[in-house]
């Protein structure tokens, strides 16, 4: 067992479409240690991927314990965060597309295997939660969070709390509507957010140009094969002063743009984190996005609101699930 004074450590999962995370940190919060990342690899089924992330927590646990001498006991239980819609009262993953689960019993599969108590919530409300508890956040109670990567997540913290909404779906960011006769996306909509400016989305709008004949350095960085084109694949060309990138990027901003000024005038946030790859981009994509966010929000709303990157890049998910366990274990973060 722990002994009475013996630090207290929390794990964090962050589950994605693209890349399973996991890390261990003080239950007090503090740095990640024992950080671990590998592909999801979903195609490989659901059993793959679970065995995978207990290996990893297995492995950081282990780490964590070599390193300083902790008991087993020491860790207080693991904090999950998945793609959604879910059931957090059951643990259940009730609907995810990049994964292709549904009413998949996620907690408490990987707390029995590991035996330790464990929670499930979003992976972007645990992004946003780890943004506002030790990242770009951390001065303010009301911030909105979108996390764009394989797919584009969002969060809501309104007082210091994830607001969940009635059914757990609060959130959902991604799929707000930005064009109704637009793409499909692979919720099964047309014209949501995600469509236009996830990393898979900004690739395909990319390639589309070229396939109409733009001219760019974009088929020579990924020697012809155009299927190799990703959304860093077109950061780099805007680093690079590719023009035709950078017009991509311009229009991924106004894109997003569009959807942070609904949020800002829905919600009226002290602060908008962006997170995630494409703010690799730099002021390349945060001004022309903010000058979006000026030309379509309400001006009180718009000013009041700071559109900043994260602070905690490759761990807001990991850092904020584990705050999830806390704060849902001990009523506090």
């Amino acid at each position: 067992m722990a002994q009475p004074n013996e630090k207290k450590w929390v794990i964090g999962v962050d589950l994605g479409g693209t890349n399973i995370g996991v890390g261990v940190l003080p239950i007090d919060g503090g740095e990640v240690l024992a950080l671990h990342s590998l592909p999801t690899e979903p195609q490989r089924g659901a059993k793959y991927v679970v065995d995978r992330m207990v290996s990893m927590i297995e492995q950081s646990m282990q780490e964590v314990l070599a390193r300083h001498g902790s008991a087993r006991a020491a860790f207080a239980g693991v904090g999950i965060g998945s793609p959604g819609p879910l059931d957090r009262e059951t643990g259940t993953v009730i609907n995810t597309p990049n994964l292709g689960w549904r009413n998949f019993p996620l907690r408490d599969l990987i707390s029995n295997a590991v035996g330790l108590p464990a929670t499930l919530d979003n992976d972007a409300n645990c992004a946003t939660y780890g943004e506002w508890w030790l990242g770009a956040g951390r001065e303010v109670d009301t911030l909105v969070g979108l996390t764009l990567g394989t797919g584009i997540g969002g969060g809501i913290v309104l007082d210091g709390e994830i607001f969940h909404g009635v059914s757990d779906a609060a959130g959902e960011i991604g799929h707000m509507t930005i064009d109704s006769t637009g793409r499909k996306c692979k919720c099964g909509n047309y014209g949501c957010l995600e469509a236009y400016a996830s990393g898979p989305a900004i690739a395909l709008r990319a390639v589309e140009g070229i396939e109409a004949g733009a001219e760019t350095m974009l088929p020579d960085l990924v020697g012809g094969k155009l299927e190799d084109i990703t959304a860093a694949t077109v950061y780099e060309a805007v680093v690079l002063g590719d023009p035709y990138a950078n017009e991509v990027m311009k229009e991924t901003a106004k894109f997003l743009g569009a959807g942070v000024a609904n949020i800002i005038n829905v919600l009226n946030p002290a602060m908008v984190v962006i997170a995630g790859g494409v703010t690799r981009a730099g002021d390349h994509l945060f001004v022309p996005l903010r000058a979006e966010v000026r030309r379509r929000a309400f001006r009180s709303a718009e000013e009041a609101c700071q559109i900043v990157a994260g602070q905690l890049p490759g761990t807001a998910g990991v850092v904020g699930a584990a705050a999830v366990f806390k704060k849902e274990t001990y009523g506090k973060v």
